[in-house]
């Protein structure tokens, strides 16, 4: 008997007041879908998934979020209702602070879970400007809690000393782009849970974000490392995208292109497939 495709659903958490330097990125969301539902494209992935059959990919809309602390809260309850209701968790954000209660919600499920982030800066830091719950710090917070089996992160660029301790800290796996362009690339497999920060591209890709980082990744790049992914991707997210500084809308498009490729990975593997994995 063959498998039914995994379920997925769009969720979108439009949170920016763990930010630092700039605000915008709680209007990621509504833009990333509405490039994604543009005419301009069809609905198919690259890997020959429809991301417009029925019941393969459904659309939680927008949580309602608070703009202080119980967000954190807020966002997990509406991610664990998702993962409860059968489906896999595909979240637009928002600023990278919402990855922390996202993981708490996916550990629950998937207590043996591999994190691959893709990011220019590790976002490790104890605290950030007197914030433990800073965009800066989602990843401390997920690894002092023992909420991932392992963190792979490529695309860094912008390490400093307290960050590589906290990696070092956490065993914190590390591609930094002088590494990438050696030919240095990921191998995870089990449950895997991907994050995508958008400023890990190169801001000639995708000027749209807060905080551009010259000397990352191509979008052919990303899309390739989605593609190629091992183990059974059981949820993601994409996030920092900031429509006040995109150009022209080129970043939606880029983000919306890359949601396409993390759903048409998805769908490729069938939903009985995650069953029994830590």
């Amino acid at each position: 008997m063959t498998s039914a495709p995994a379920r997925l659903r769009l969720i979108g958490l439009p949170y920016d007041s763990s930010s630092s330097f700039l605000r915008g990125a709680a209007e990621g969301p509504p833009a990333i879908r509405a490039a994604l539902e543009s005419s301009h494209w069809n609905s198919w992935s690259e890997l020959g998934q429809d991301l417009a059959a029925n019941d393969v990919l459904s659309d939680a809309g927008d949580v309602l979020l608070s703009a202080g602390p119980r967000a954190r809260a807020e966002i997990e309850s509406a991610v664990a209702e998702v993962i409860a209701g059968g489906w896999r968790p595909l979240a637009l954000g928002g600023d990278h602070s919402v990855t922390y209660p996202l993981i708490r919600a996916m550990s629950r499920r998937y207590p043996a879970l591999t994190i691959l982030h893709l990011d220019a800066h590790p976002d490790l830091y104890e605290e950030f400007e007197g914030d433990r719950f800073s965009h800066a710090c989602p990843f401390a917070r997920i690894m002092e809690e023992g909420l991932a089996h392992r963190l792979v992160q490529v695309g860094i660029r912008t390490m400093n000393p307290p960050q590589r301790r906290q990696a070092q800290r956490y065993g914190v796996e590390l591609i930094e782009m002088r590494s990438w362009e050696g030919g240095v690339r990921p191998r995870v497999d089990g449950s895997v849970y991907l994050s995508v920060d958008l400023d890990a591209l190169d801001p000639a890709f995708a000027p749209g974000v807060s905080h551009r980082e010259p000397g990352g990744l191509s979008v052919r790049e990303v899309l390739s490392t989605i593609q190629q992914l091992g183990g059974t991707l059981v949820g993601a997210d994409v996030v920092e995208y900031n429509p006040r500084q995109d150009i022209g809308g080129v970043t939606a498009v880029v983000a919306a292109k890359i949601v396409k490729e993390i759903a048409g990975r998805m769908l490729g593997e069938p939903a009985g497939q995650e069953k029994g994995q830590g």
